[in-house]
């Protein structure tokens, strides 16, 4: 398991565990990361992640990122 920080790019990756409090778990959730769920990094921009979520791209900090387990 490693965050998905340092998930290769354009790979599929099954997200195995979210972290942080519930605020953050809520927040992540709502953006469509759930346990079992699929992302897949499409792009690092300096300390952001651009993720492919749920037919979706979404932009989520290096913060957050290092909360998603995958």
């Amino acid at each position: 398991m490693m965050p998905l920080v340092y998930a290769e790019t354009g790979e599929p990756q099954i997200i195995r565990k979210i972290g942080g409090s519930p605020e953050v778990k809520k927040h992540l959730e709502d953006l469509g990361f759930t346990v079992g769920g699929e992302a897949s990094v499409i792009s690092s921009l300096g300390e952001n992640l651009i993720v492919k979520v749920k037919e979706s791209r979404v932009a989520v900090s290096e913060e957050l990122a290092r909360k998603i387990m995958v």
